[in-house]
C-alpha cells in the first residue's frame, strides 16, 4: 500500500553529520533500501524536512521504515497511507452509494 512519509531532521544530529561528511551515505542508503516513488525535501519550522511516497508492504514493515531515520539522524517522523485518485475513486465504489 502507498504510504507518504513525513521527515523532520534533529538539526544539531543532521549538523554533525553533514559536518563530518556522513549525511550522504546514511541518507543514500536509507532512500536505497525505501526505493520512494518520489521524495521532496524542504525546511519546516526552521529543520531540514523530507516527504517520502513509499510502497508499504504490510504493518511489520513499519519498523524497518521508521527506525532507520530515528537512529541516523533523531528524526520525527510520521507515516500516513495514502492513495491517488484512481484508487480514491475505487474507494468510493465501494461504499456503494
Amino acid at each position: 500500500m502507498r504510504a507518504l512519509l513525513e521527515v523532520t531532521m534533529d538539526t544539531e544530529t543532521a549538523n554533525k553529520l553533514i559536518a563530518d561528511g556522513a549525511v550522504a551515505e546514511k541518507f543514500d542508503r536509507i532512500m536505497g533500501e525505501l526505493k520512494p516513488e518520489a521524495a521532496y525535501f524542504f525546511a519546516r519550522g526552521g529543520r531540514r524536512s523530507q516527504i517520502v511516497v513509499i510502497d508499504v508492504a504490510d504493518e511489520a514493515s513499519l519498523p524497518s521504515i521508521c527506525e532507520p531515520f530515528w537512529l541516523e539522524f533523531n528524526a520525527e517522523v510520521d507515516i500516513h497511507i495514502c492513495m491517488n485518485a484512481e484508487e480514491l475513486h475505487a474507494g468510493l465504489d465501494r461504499l456503494g452509494r
